[in-house]
């Protein structure tokens, strides 16, 4: 199942990089910076959601607690690649890293990291649910 999960992740992250793409060259520039990383979050958000929608069949958590641990597992490695890459590979500093999660500033990215860690639980629940 963890490979399956790494494997999902990678297509999430391959989402991500797609939404950075689309966030970096139409939305901004036509919406402003601050709109931009909102409706970019909202979006991967809903990329997250539907991916795991389809995925989590694939992977095959046997159990709610299963995919409670797929969460987890994706929000690590989600916050990992997210500050080691950031900073080690693409040399963004530390401060535009932690940036992203200002609330007050309209950074709202730290609601794609909760949606990443409950929907894999949540799709569990609702594709186990009695009718």
């Amino acid at each position: 199942m963890t490979g399956r999960a790494l494997l999902a992740w990678c297509g999430i992250l391959v989402l991500a990089i797609l939404n950075g793409a689309l966030r970096q060259g139409a939305l901004i520039p036509a919406i402003g910076e601050r709109a931009g990383h909102v409706v970019s979050t909202l979006l991967l958000s809903g990329l997250v959601v539907a991916a795991t929608w389809l995925l989590l069949p694939w992977i095959g958590p046997s159990a709610v607690a299963q995919a409670w641990r797929v969460g987890l597992f994706w929000v690590v490695l989600t916050i990992a690649f997210e500050f080691l890459a950031g900073h080690y590979l693409f040399h963004t500093p530390w401060p535009k890293l932690l940036a992203d999660y200002n609330l007050a500033q309209g950074r709202i990215w730290i609601l794609v990291l909760i949606t990443t860690f409950v929907a894999p639980a949540l799709t569990y629940s609702w594709r186990h649910a009695p009718p």
